[in-house]
């Protein structure tokens, strides 16, 4: 088959052309780090990787999440040691009004020291969670959660927020707030039933009671079993909830052990993908180097085959 110079000449240009494409390519994987650096490298590995990062991104969310509700449930935590240490300041306070030798006047100083406690449970129940919100606020509360109405006396507790609780937008179920109505307005009997009991309703009966200089030793102490009564079933569901929000927090470390697991394996799946070998890609580039001036060698000789030349 006889081979026209025209033609010799338009295959060591294409030649050229791609062994030059070839070696562009490699130097651009060897300066970017990854073998994969467009679909059209390796449509089935830059689908792997694609897979990979969107997998890594909701790890990433999920983390945030546990963050945030890691934070609020620490709050919670702390929260609700304070109102147990004041509960139970208020129950020995409550005990101590039974004394049957303290006068009227004892009896109102002991009085004035639960109010005292009153108002810091109210402060502790209306506890910020630092995000703007709180952490009682059950499904959201743009104020307060907890409000005192002075329409009744003693004056009544009310909670104005929604029962129940938010929970964050994670593949993990993972609390942001807790449900306020449920810890702090009813009480824990024997069985483990919930009764409407309100902690701060409960003392203020027992101030008020105890504020009357005209009840007798026998009233005061039944004064002081009716308010030991409800005291105790707020302090048993308070104490249950805080055991529930440190439950909560030994599982958290447990998503976060996972979710680190599982950003490792995406990114190894990401990085199996589209990384590429340096000591393979050195080689190849070397090689591909090597072609491109072999191309230019050839390229050389070809033109000096023209006609032209010859006739020179």
């Amino acid at each position: 088959m006889r081979i026209a110079t025209a033609f010799r000449y338009e295959q060591s240009i294409s030649n050229l052309q791609q062994r030059q494409q070839d070696l562009s390519t490699a130097q651009m994987q060897l300066t970017s780090g990854k073998r994969v650096n467009a679909a059209s490298d390796d449509p089935t590995a830059a689908a792997r990787a694609e897979r990979a990062l969107a997998s890594i991104a909701r790890t990433d969310a999920d983390q945030r999440a546990v963050d945030a509700s890691k934070n609020a449930m620490a709050i919670a935590e702390s929260v609700l040691g304070d109102a147990v240490e004041l509960m139970q300041s208020a129950r020995e306070t409550i005990v101590a009004a039974g004394n049957g030798a303290y006068s009227s006047s004892d009896r109102q100083a002991l009085a004035a020291k639960l109010t005292e406690i009153r108002k810091q449970l109210l402060s502790v129940a209306n506890r910020p969670d630092g995000g703007g919100g709180y952490v009682f606020g059950g499904q959201g509360a743009t104020q307060v959660p907890f409000i005192e109405s002075s329409a009744t006396v003693p004056s009544t507790v009310v909670f104005q927020g929604q029962p129940g609780q938010i929970e964050a937008a994670s593949t993990e179920k993972v609390n942001l707030t807790l449900d306020g109505q449920r810890i702090w307005m009813f009480g824990r009997e024997q069985d483990g039933t919930l009764s409407p009991v309100n902690v701060f309703d409960a003392l203020a009966t027992a101030v008020e009671r105890l504020n009357d200089p005209s009840i007798t030793g026998t009233d005061a102490q039944t004064t002081v079993n009716n308010g030991l009564g409800d005291l105790d079933k707020i302090l048993g569901n308070v104490q249950s909830a805080r055991s529930e929000v440190g439950e909560m927090l030994n599982r958290m470390d447990g998503i976060e052990s996972r979710l680190a697991d599982s950003k490792l394996a995406a990114q190894t799946e990401k990085s199996n993908a589209e990384d590429l070998d340096m000591v393979d890609a050195i080689s190849q580039f070397q090689n591909k180097q090597t072609g491109y001036e072999a191309a230019l060698q050839s390229y050389a000789s070809i033109q000096k085959m023209s006609l032209f030349q010859y006739i020179n």
